[in-house]
């Protein structure tokens, strides 16, 4: 019986000490890798849909422009 909890026992320590550690140590920093990367791909689209919005006001105010030189009481109908 004593040569079975030891034979079940050595194998088990061995993945406490050894394996557990490692494997958390390995899967925390794939974990906080890849909140980084998501950070990143966030910044990115930020600052991506904040030049869309300055072109489209840029467009918009060129058109409000247009406007005023062909109908200057355009704003008044609105």
């Amino acid at each position: 019986m004593s040569s079975m909890v030891w034979a079940l026992s050595v194998p088990l320590i061995v993945f406490m000490v050894v394996v557990a550690p490692v494997w958390l140590v390995l899967h925390y920093r794939a974990q906080r890798r890849q909140i980084a990367d998501a950070e990143r791909g966030g910044q990115a689209q930020l600052q991506a849909l904040s030049e869309r919005a300055e072109r489209l006001e840029q467009r918009l105010h060129t058109l409000e422009l247009l406007l005023d030189q062909d109908d200057p009481h355009w704003r008044e109908r609105l």
